[in-house]
């Protein structure tokens, strides 16, 4: 069923019952990824195929002997997604399947650091597939490592926080910007928050062909230090607070779905363990890299020609 002719918002209501990842799986409490697969897939449906390299998603949906994927589903290495799924979707066409989605899922490392030659040749070569970043900003299945999708100023193992040293020094990789340069079909941003938003973006991605890239705000308590139950909240405040920019791609026309309302940074950071040790300096870099941000943001959206 085509829920989103015309660009209108996906009724929730009308998402199919059938669960194609499945509860039972045992990711953390509070954690985003689940919610954000089993959205994921009842867009997609029973015609798809499933990559997913090395990252929690594949720990807690995959553990042999259990699985909680509904559909085909591969693993391989943690640097090859943009190998894999485009050897899938080839060999897909060659037998005549025109009608199946290959998805790659990975996870901020897996994307912006470990996988990305691969991914970079799959976008530039534009494979007819579907590349899903589930973003929670560090290398948290193997220890919370910091990642290039770490944000500044972040708590993670291997950025401690002490009396020298004041957490991660580098800014977040702006991933969905470096795949917007890539001259795909299709760039988008997405945020459980904003579920009508979030559908109708799977949806587009959907009827699209060619290469589609979507990266997903997934806040993850363990690693973020954040009360299991705020996911949703702490979703809702990035984008608010301007820290998460909503905004999409076709074809290279560039729309921005959500202006902030540029709530202070520190509503957001001080719900989070990780930006614990924060002092005001750190708080405000944080609030001028935002506004640094959204004025890049409106410049691109200037110069693309969007909305």
């Amino acid at each position: 069923m085509d829920r989103n002719k015309g660009g209108e918002p996906v009724n929730i209501k009308e998402l199919p019952d059938k669960e194609l990842f499945t509860p039972g799986h045992t990711a953390c409490p509070g954690c985003a990824a689940p919610i954000v697969m089993r959205h994921v897939m009842k867009i997609f449906g029973e015609k798809s195929v499933v990559y997913n390299p090395a990252c929690c998603l594949l720990v807690f949906g995959g553990t042999y002997p259990w699985i909680a994927w509904e559909v085909p589903y591969n693993h391989v290495a943690f640097e090859n997604t943009g190998a894999c799924i485009t050897g899938i979707s080839r060999a897909l066409k060659n037998i005549g399947r025109d009608d199946v989605t290959v998805l790659g899922i990975a996870g901020d490392g897996g994307t912006a650091d470990i996988g990305f030659q691969a991914l970079s040749g799959a976008a530039e070569r534009n494979e007819d597939v579907v590349y899903i970043m589930y973003d929670n900003e560090a290398y948290m299945n193997t220890g919370i490592q910091r990642s290039g999708s770490t944000p500044y100023g972040a708590w993670t193992t291997t950025t401690p926080a002490g009396s020298k040293i004041k957490g991660k020094e580098r800014f977040k990789k702006d991933m969905a910007t470096i795949m917007l340069a890539h001259n795909v079909p299709y760039v988008a941003t997405l945020n459980i928050a904003y579920p009508a938003d979030f559908l109708r973006k799977l949806e587009k991605a959907k009827e699209m062909s060619g290469f589609r890239f979507l990266q997903i705000y997934a806040p993850c308590p363990t690693g973020w230090r954040a009360d299991p139950n705020s996911a949703v909240d702490l979703s809702k405040l990035a984008v608010e607070t301007g820290m998460w920019t909503l905004w999409e791609a076709e074809n290279g026309k560039v729309t921005i779905n959500k202006k902030p309302k540029f709530t202070p940074v520190k509503e957001y950071l001080d719900q989070q363990g990780r930006f614990r040790h924060f002092d005001d300096e750190q708080y405000g870099i944080i609030e001028q890299w935002v506004k640094d941000k959204w004025d890049k943001d409106e410049k691109m959206l200037t110069a693309l020609g969007g909305d």
